[in-house]
C-alpha cells in the first residue's frame, strides 16, 4: 500500500512538473501546484489587506460611531476606525483623514485591493481636503464611521470625489 501511495504521489509530482513546463509562468505554476496538492494553502497566508478587510467587517453593526474615538470600547469616527484597524496588524498611521491621505500612495480603483483606504475630498481636485476615509472593501463598498446613528456600517461609495490609497502595495 506504502509503494502505491509514493507511486501516486510521484506520478502526481511528474505531472506537475510537466504542466509547469508548459505553462511557464509563477501564477500559472501555483494554481497548478494547488490543483494538485489542494488543501496546502492556509489563513497564514492572508494578505494584510485581506486580513484588515475582513476585521473591519468585525465591527459592522457592532460599534458605535463616537467623534474623535479610537477604540471598539468607546467608538470610532472615520479615521479612528482606520487607525485602529490597521495598528491591530502592525501598521501605525496617522490619526486624522487628511494625514493619512498624505501618508497613503494614491493609486487607481482598479489596482485598489480590500483593505486599502478611500479618501474623500471636498471636491473634485484630488488634492483638496480630505473630510472623510474608510476601508475599501471592493466593488463600490466600503466599511465605514460616518453616523452617530448607524455606528460602523457597510456602504456604497457616496461620492465620485474620492481617491484611494495604499501603504501595502
Amino acid at each position: 500500500m506504502t509503494h502505491a501511495l509514493d507511486l501516486t504521489q510521484e506520478t502526481l509530482k511528474e505531472r506537475a512538473v510537466q504542466a509547469r513546463h508548459k505553462v511557464g509562468t509563477i501564477a500559472g505554476t501555483m494554481a497548478l501546484s494547488l490543483a494538485f496538492f489542494s488543501g496546502t494553502a492556509s489563513a497564514h497566508t492572508e494578505s494584510f489587506n485581506q486580513r484588515a478587510s475582513s476585521y473591519v467587517k468585525s465591527f459592522v453593526g457592532q460599534v458605535p460611531y463616537a467623534y474623535g474615538g479610537t477604540s471598539p470600547r468607546s467608538g470610532f469616527d472615520c479615521s479612528g476606525l482606520t487607525q485602529y484597524v490597521y495598528g491591530h496588524y502592525g501598521k501605525s498611521i496617522p490619526r486624522t483623514a487628511e494625514a493619512q491621505f498624505e501618508r497613503f500612495r494614491r493609486e487607481s480603483k482598479s489596482r485598489a485591493w480590500g483593505g486599502d483606504l478611500v479618501f474623500f475630498h471636498e471636491d473634485s481636485d484630488p488634492n483638496s481636503y480630505v473630510y472623510h476615509v474608510a476601508i475599501y472593501e471592493g466593488g463600490n463598498h466600503i466599511v465605514s464611521a460616518t453616523d452617530p446613528a448607524e455606528g460602523i456600517t457597510w456602504q456604497t461609495i457616496w461620492s465620485s470625489d474620492v481617491t484611494f490609497g495604499t501603504i501595502t502595495h
